[in-house]
């Protein structure tokens, strides 16, 4: 598979025969070139083409270049495809598995987000109960020893290991949440961003009749027989 180096662009696509929505003047534009529509989805995922997966691949350029763009900016998902224009819908069906596919991207981020601080809280209770027994039983234990030099080792060993119980909830709740928050916040984005594909007829007219998504007018999928792909194929 192949992708084309991402370009961000001021306006829209360029005068090459084109479908989808419109890209708004001033919008950072990542373009993306491949072969067939297939190429951007997950050959082995068996879900119907809208809830299937992108290629992990695509999903990491188009993800990466984002990153790499002004966090306000406006994103928008230009498709070159090497074939003339299909079916009428194909730009809208694109459109959909795309946005479906970052939708639930975000939530599976937010998911992962309350669980992490669910596990945070519970480790801040647990490490707070541990701290204060650790300072309590080193009092103890160097009242009973008072003015041994043991007595102090062992103090200061237990108030160290108190301590250090709490390096888990502080870590959460300092660093590793807000990575998590960007990523959700960053699919929200390419959930809603508009998607155009540019066609450049560089293959038959009728090429779209063995390229993905397979349509019909009313949206639905072709019952026409396709060949089995291969990973290799996909890749």
């Amino acid at each position: 598979m192949a992708y084309s180096a991402p370009m961000t662009k001021a306006s829209g696509t360029n005068d090459k025969p084109s479908a989808g929505d419109p890209i708004p003047p001033k919008c950072s534009v990542i373009e993306v070139h491949v072969g067939e529509l297939k190429q951007l989805f997950n050959a082995i995922d068996p879900s119907p083409f809208r809830d299937k997966d992108l290629d992990p691949k695509a999903e990491e350029f188009i993800v990466g270049w984002a990153k790499d763009l002004p966090r306000d900016a406006n994103l928008a998902l230009v498709v070159d495809l090497d074939r003339e224009a299909g079916l009428p819908d194909e730009a809208a069906v694109l459109r959909d598995a795309i946005h479906e596919f970052f939708s639930q991207r975000a939530q599976a981020y937010r998911r992962r987000l309350r669980e992490l601080l669910r596990v945070g809280r519970t480790s801040l209770v647990i490490g707070l109960v541990a701290l204060a027994s650790a300072i309590a039983l080193s009092d103890f234990l160097a009242g009973l020893m008072k003015g041994s030099r043991v007595g102090e080792i062992v103090r200061e060993s237990f108030t160290i290991g108190g301590w250090v119980s709490m390096w888990r909830p502080l870590e959460i709740f300092l660093y590793d949440w807000w990575p998590i928050r960007a990523e959700a916040r960053l699919s929200d984005r390419l959930a809603a961003m508009p998607v155009r594909i540019r066609y450049l007829n560089a293959k038959e007219p009728d090429a779209w009749r063995g390229d993905w998504p397979a349509v019909s007018p009313r949206g639905e999928r072709a019952t026409g027989e396709e060949q089995p792909r291969t990973l290799n194929q996909a890749s």
